[in-house]
């Protein structure tokens, strides 16, 4: 009897690669510039280690940085694609966003990939960080340990523990800047001074201050799915004013630090132009009602500033005390 060859089963077409930096979100890189502005408040503080010591660390944090943020993204997509709030945000009704940035709404990645892609991506960042912390020149407790905490409790942010959706999803988003700025700097230097708290604060309340104009349009989903963001918990007016509130705490940063003698006297004139854009994304956002355009100034204002941060330090290190 002839035998007859069945036909072989199709393989599975590759995803490409291009479908993993969408999940990873590899776009919004504004986080990552916590490591130039650590760079730069290194060349301000004269306490550092040398370039050759340096550099590894900065760029082993770097790596952790980008591997955790891929790893909340990640989670964050599976937990949107999971309750629906992704299909509702990102659906036919909102044109204004890009259906092909949730690859898992899209259908270009499945679950079972983007978790096993998530896991993957905490897995090199607790590598890079352990490396970052052994190649530094000093260990401080609290060094160490703000390098500990983002690496348990990042990729949280809507997996296992559901920061986001439990009323914190605000603070973790400004804390998330702090501990990417602080820790790098004590493991480089060893210690802390009052400026490097005051831009680590700053620098974090910028992925805030676009963040909380996007929650401002996702209302409709997260309140479906019971994410608890202050633009859900909030009247309008209330959301408002929170927001507001935000935007004034980077202004009170800026000038009492001045004040205070903990930065230059004329630092508040470098940041002015930020200062006054905040105020202009607010009346964007919830007076005129652009709030996805508020969103996207708010990304170009927090680059703005990281820029202001680092040429500030730049002018320190070069002139010191002379400024």
């Amino acid at each position: 009897m002839e035998h007859v060859a069945l036909p072989a089963a199709p393989e599975a077409a590759p995803v490409p690669w291009r479908a993993y930096a969408r999940l990873a979100k590899l776009d919004i890189w504004d986080y990552y510039l916590s490591v130039p502005l650590v760079a730069a408040l290194v060349l301000a503080a004269g306490s550092g280690a040398g370039a050759g010591t340096t550099v590894p660390v900065l760029a082993l944090f770097l790596a952790g940085e980008v591997a955790m943020s891929a790893a909340m993204c990640t989670f964050d997509d599976v937990t949107g694609y999971r309750d629906g709030s992704d299909a509702v945000n990102y659906g036919p009704d909102a044109p204004a966003r890009r259906l092909a940035r949730k690859p898992l709404v899209a259908g270009t990645l499945t679950e079972r990939q983007a978790i096993r892609f998530g896991w993957a991506a905490v897995a090199l960042c607790v590598l890079c960080w352990a490396a970052a912390v052994a190649a530094a020149p000093a260990r401080p407790w609290w060094a160490v340990a703000g390098t500990a905490v983002p690496a348990v409790f990042g990729f949280q942010y809507t997996w296992w523990l559901r920061i986001s959706y439990n009323g914190f999803q605000e603070f973790f988003l400004a804390a998330l800047g702090w501990f990417f700025v602080l820790p790098l700097y004590g493991l480089l230097t060893g210690r802390s001074d009052g400026f490097a708290v005051v831009q680590a604060l700053v620098f974090g309340l910028g992925p805030l201050l676009f963040g909380v104009y996007s929650n401002t349009n996702d209302i409709p989903g997260d309140r479906a799915v019971g994410r608890r963001t202050a633009a859900v918990l909030l009247p309008p007016r209330g959301n408002a004013a929170f927001v507001a509130g935000c935007s004034a705490l980077e202004a009170v940063l800026v000038v009492g630090s001045a004040a205070a003698g903990f930065a230059p006297w004329w630092f508040p004139l470098v940041m002015a132009p930020v200062i006054a854009l905040r105020a202009r994304q607010w009346v964007l956002g919830f007076v005129r009602g652009e709030i996805l355009l508020a969103r996207r100034l708010g990304i170009h204002l927090h680059r703005v500033c990281c820029a202001l941060l680092i040429g500030t330090d730049l002018a320190l290190a070069v002139f010191g005390g002379g400024l």
